[in-house]
């Protein structure tokens, strides 16, 4: 019986499965040479929760407007994190909380934007060039990542 990861929740459903059913996401299937068919991607919320469902999905793409919507979201409540943490004199303490919550959803969501662009997600580590592959529009149709997110085939 072979496990796959859910795209939507994480959890491990049948590899065959069209949906999860626990959270009903689509899934891909893949094809008998290994390449990716199906749909793509659901999004039915802001970016910055459609990251945070998907805590340490290393897997699948994520689009630019997925990545850059959580950098400047993830940015914007870092700053009143630390607005919050100066008013209540407790100046490290919430703002390190904050970063160590968002420490691997921010990691996960980078790899899966640089398996859009079909970059490993080791590029993360290379300070320029990984800014280059988060900027640049992920491949069109299908990659050895999964189903474009866009839904482009």
């Amino acid at each position: 019986m072979s496990m796959v990861f859910c795209r939507g929740c994480a959890k491990q459903i049948h590899q065959s499965a069209l949906s999860c059913p626990g959270c009903g996401a689509p899934q891909a299937a893949t094809a008998t040479n290994g390449a990716f068919v199906g749909t793509a991607e659901v999004s039915s919320g802001t970016p910055y929760l459609e990251v945070l469902k998907k805590y340490a999905v290393f897997k699948g793409r994520a689009r630019r407007k997925e990545y850059w919507m959580f950098v400047l979201i993830n940015f914007l409540i870092t700053i009143a994190v630390g607005f919050i943490d100066n008013a209540l004199g407790t100046t490290p303490l919430l703002g390190l909380v904050y970063n160590l919550a968002i420490l691997i959803p921010s990691i996960a969501v980078g790899v899966r934007r640089l398996h859009d662009n079909d970059h490993s997600g080791w590029w993360l580590l290379v300070p320029i060039v990984n800014l280059v592959f988060l900027i640049q529009d992920g491949t069109p149709g299908n990659n050895r990542f999964g189903p474009s997110p866009k839904g482009l085939v």
